[in-house]
């Protein structure tokens, strides 16, 4: 009784944001479940103010919101320039992508981003190519899930006092029976008002430090000079407010492109171009989902650097080395159960709206992908299966939560590699360059995820001089390469020039 009287308010909250994220999966169950397309990609009639949203909510996860704003606490505000080059890459996806990816996907009835390598190579390699980008998705995405989770948990133990495995349970398997009942139309919808709800939250804690400390000057001359010190042992100083004092440029160019690439890359934000109802909602998407992402990361990524300002010597040598844990001191710190709870609601909906999306991708990618390609099965049991499959995966990222082999930067940046260097030369090279071929899209898919591993686990993590060069770089340039070459190495195994014709808009009209 003691600790609900204590924590009532955070509480109330949290189960009526649940209720409200369970209760549009519940509406949504009867519509989602009349069809493949309908389950999938939410039958493209999704308006574009929810795209917008949702898109933003998606790609900015808690994986954001605490591993990379507790990141700042180490880094100092030069952090930032992280958020800088996602909101680029955002303004990137948008202009450059989205239209095409729109035209092209509703010509070829494209449902998945697998399925759109095979209807768009068209070549002997097309299956290949759809079984291998299904299993680039599911393998990236338990790191990135268990980033999410991880996240997540830390805030529930710091805030609540809940125990870290009962937060990483509640946190996947109440975001997976939403999505299992909704499919994407509870994604997309869920995701908008996730969007809403994450966007006033980052304005939010953005305030917490200048409020605990008193006023913008008080805080920023608190943290200007610091008698804190780094991992090592080194006094801090003035490192806080001196670009790359903390942490050299090379690593935030890393983490900015491993992650920021997602964008134009990564399956979960791609897939929301396929559900936009028309040019006009594209349109209001291209223009408003910047805007979120960028007001977002002005307030939340140099938060951490902010948080000092609230810690003392011993609170700020532990934390320097458990950065994930940085955003749930400064909540208890803070010590306002209305804003805990608000925050906390909000930090809940940035794990949740990217855990839904990356769900109904790994299902899409197991059942339709990868089982109905290698046996295919009737129709109507391709939506039954993929929710087993959700429930199945489920289970597994969970077991891998538990223990996770990195932070949360770390989890989400390889991941982010992965997609970027497997994925993007293919999606770029099929929507802009007719010669692009199948052959040149399975190599260099299958080098991207080979190069980005093999870089990670034997080179940079065991020599020291390349420890700031991020997996991002070599495995991205060897991939975009060999797409290149292999293409020009094999016209002859190009598409036929109708297909291609009509797949770039130079044919017939559209239907």
């Amino acid at each position: 009784m003691e600790y609900i009287a204590k924590n009532w308010i955070i509480l109330a909250l949290i189960i009526v944001y649940v209720g409200i994220c369970l209760g549009i999966g519940w509406f949504f169950k009867l519509k989602a479940q009349r069809g493949v397309k309908e389950y999938y990609i939410a039958k493209r009639d999704i308006p574009g103010w929810v795209v917008s949203l949702a898109f933003f909510s998606t790609f900015i996860s808690t994986n954001t919101y605490i591993g990379q704003a507790g990141t700042a606490f180490s880094a100092g505000l030069c952090w930032a320039w992280v958020g800088v080059f996602w909101t680029g890459f955002c303004m990137m996806t948008w202009l450059v992508l989205g239209p095409r990816m729109r035209n092209q996907t509703a010509y070829l009835k494209s449902v998945t981003i697998p399925d759109y390598f095979d209807f768009r190579y068209k070549s002997s390699l097309s299956k290949s190519i759809r079984i291998l980008s299904a299993f680039v998705i599911i393998f990236a995405t338990i790191f990135y899930m268990a980033g999410i989770a991880k996240g997540c948990a830390h805030l529930l133990k710091s805030v609540l006092g809940v125990p870290y495995i009962w937060g990483v349970f509640l946190i996947i398997f109440v975001t997976c029976a939403y999505t299992v009942w909704g499919g994407m139309y509870s994604v997309l919808w869920t995701d908008a008002v996730q969007g809403i709800m994450m966007f006033a939250v980052a304005i939010i804690m953005v305030l917490i430090p200048f409020i605990y400390v008193g006023s913008y000057g008080d805080l920023m001359t608190k943290i200007a000079m610091v008698d804190h010190v780094t991992k090592s042992g080194k006094p801090m100083g003035d490192g806080l407010v001196t670009f790359c004092a903390l942490v050299s440029f090379a690593y935030i160019l890393g983490i900015g492109f491993s992650v920021g690439m997602k964008q134009i890359a990564e399956p979960r934000c791609l897939i929301r171009f396929y559900s936009i109802d028309n040019a006009k909602s594209m349109k209001f998407a291209m223009i408003w989902t910047p805007v979120f992402l960028g007001i977002s990361m002005v307030c939340v990524m140099g938060l951490g650097a902010l948080v000092h300002g609230m810690t003392s010597t011993e609170e700020a040598a532990f934390l320097v080395k458990h950065t994930d844990q940085v955003v749930g001191f400064m909540l208890a710190k803070f010590n306002n159960p209305l804003i805990s709870g608000i925050c906390m609601a909000g930090l809940f909906a940035a794990g949740m709206s990217s855990l839904a999306s990356v769900m109904l991708i790994v299902g899409t990618a197991l059942i339709g992908d990868m089982w109905n390609v290698w046996k295919p099965m009737p129709k109507e049991k391709i939506v039954p299966r993929t929710k087993t499959a959700i429930w199945l995966y489920c289970i597994i990222v969970f077991l891998v939560t538990i223990k996770p082999p990195a932070g949360i930067v770390e989890l989400t940046a390889f991941a982010g590699a992965v997609f970027a260097a497997s994925f993007f030369p293919a999606i770029f090279g099929g929507l802009y360059l007719r010669w692009g071929t199948g052959h040149a899209a399975f190599w260099s898919m299958l080098i991207g995820i080979v190069s980005c591993t093999v870089y990670r686990e034997l080179f940079r993590t065991k020599i020291a001089a390349l420890k700031n060069i991020h997996e991002i770089f070599p495995a991205f340039i060897l991939a975009f390469v060999a797409y290149m070459i292999i293409s020009k190495m094999t016209q002859t195994k190009a598409p036929p020039k109708e297909h291609l014709d009509l797949v770039f808009g130079d044919g017939k009209a559209r239907s």
